[in-house]
Parts: structure tokens; sequence; C-alpha cells
């Protein structure tokens, strides 16, 4: 039985700081002259993708090492020598005196986020998609265009300033080290991309959308599908997910077996 505490949560927060980290250090190979970078503070990862990026951020404060406001300090040298807004997504689990830090900085709570987690058993049958119509797999290399395509026209089908984002930054992330795309199929046509990846024995799930014109049809529970029955195949014990509380992303993980371990909020500096 996994508990929901410290030690979970820390492995949950490891594994996104990795991700981040990779999408990042991909973005400082594609785009040289972009400013990309990471660097370790306090235990924590702070990540600077670009002024606009959702990464630009630190993961894993208060998780692995004590926080004071020296070590604040550091991390909002770091993003302001950047022209970056600083922001840090915390576990409920980080020490709680965190909270009297940010209090006296003048930070605020911009966002929330539910953290999910499923355990995998290697041994199990690999689950049955809802729809066998739909044909998942993981990208090859020279598909990482096509997969950054189909992930911005499925994001950004009401709002075109978030199509353009999603289409650099799934060209980033598609590229990565530790990512392994997925993409879903219906009649030779893709319709669905979802984010995957693996560090040590865990394994993360982000960013899966569908095509406006072919929702509805099984395309989330593919792909959500898909990528389980790899994880479990390839050694993974644990499954994680983020998604905004309440939403549909939330619900489509709990009904296929993701737990919610806990809501992590994200503080903002303003001065």
């Amino acid at each position: 039985m996994i508990y929901i505490d410290k030690d979970l949560s820390k492995r949950l927060e490891r594994t996104e700081m990795l991700e981040n980290a990779d999408v990042v250090e991909t973005r400082s190979r594609v785009d040289p002259g972009s400013g990309a970078c990471w660097a370790e503070i306090g235990g924590a990862y702070a990540m600077f993708d670009d002024v606009e990026s959702p990464i630009t951020q630190t993961f894993g404060l208060g998780m692995f090492q004590d926080v004071d406001a020296g070590v604040l300090e550091q991390i909002e040298q770091f993003f302001q020598e950047r022209g970056a807004r600083v922001a840090h997504e915390v576990s409920p689990m980080a020490d709680q005196s965190i909270l009297k830090l940010f209090a006296d900085r003048k930070y605020r709570p911009v966002e929330l986020t539910a953290v999910m987690f499923q355990e995998l058993d290697p041994a199990a049958p690999p689950r049955t998609p809802i729809n066998p119509d739909i044909q998942t797999r993981i990208i090859s290399e020279d598909e990482a265009d096509i997969w950054a395509g189909v992930a911005a026209a499925a994001w950004g089908a009401e709002d075109e300033s978030l199509r353009g984002f999603m289409l650099d930054f799934g060209k980033v992330v598609a590229r990565t080290a530790g990512g392994l795309p997925f993409i879903a199929e219906l009649d030779g046509a893709a319709i669905a991309s979802g984010g995957f990846a693996i560090y040590d024995d865990v394994c993360i799930l982000s960013g899966a959308a569908t095509i406006p014109e072919a929702r509805r049809r099984g395309a989330q529970s593919a792909l959500l599908t898909a990528r389980l029955n790899y994880a479990a195949a390839n050694g993974c014990r644990l499954a994680m997910m983020c998604a905004h509380p309440g939403s549909q992303s939330q619900k489509n993980a709990q009904k296929n077996g993701f737990l919610i371990a806990y809501t992590r909020i994200k503080w903002q500096l303003f001065t």
C-alpha cells in the first residue's frame, strides 16, 4: 500500500522536476539563443524556459531541503535577472514554515493543481481501450513536428494565441531525451496527442488533447490506456499526472484508476 505522505510527494515532485528540466535542456539545445536554463537552489529546481512558459517557475521547493529567506532571495534573483515572474508550485507536504516566508515576502496564491497517482503492476494483464478502431503508438523521431501540430490544433481550437504557443512548446517537448510522445490515429489520420516520459520507476502523463472534430470517440481513453500499458511493461511502479481540480482531465484520470494525492498551490511574488 502506498500512503499519501511526504515520501510519495517526493517521488512525484522529483519526477516532474526531472521532466521539466528535460524540457528546458531541450529548449536550450534546439534554440541556443533562447537563454533557457535551470538551476538547483535550496533543493528546488528553478526553471527558465521562456518568460511566458508555464514551466518557468520552481518545482520541489521545501521538499528536499529547508527553505529560508536567503534561499528565496537566490531564487528570486534567478528569475528577475531573466525578466520572468517569480513563481513556485509547492506541495502541501512541504514544511509549513514556507507559508510564513511567502506571506512576509508578499507572495499570493494564483493557481491550483490536482496531483494524481496510480500504482502499476507489471504482472497485471494489459488494459483494453474502449474503441478498438483508434490506434496508438509512440512517434518516430522525425514526427516531432507532426505531433506538435496535432497538439496545437487540439489545445488551440478556441484560442489562436494558445495554438501558436503549443506548436512551439510541443516541438520542444516532442524532442526531450526522456520523452516518449504518443499519438492516436483513426483511419490513418492523427487525431490526438499525449505527452509521456519515464524517470526511474515513475512515469508522468501530460498534455493529452484531441482535435475538435474527433472528440468523444475514445481517443483520450486510448492514449491513457496505451501509456499505462507501456509503463507497466517497462518496469514502472508508479504513474502520475496533473490536472486542474474538478476538470474533465481529472475525471478521466479517476475513471482510469488514478487517485488524487494532493492539491498543489502555485505562489507568485507581487512587489
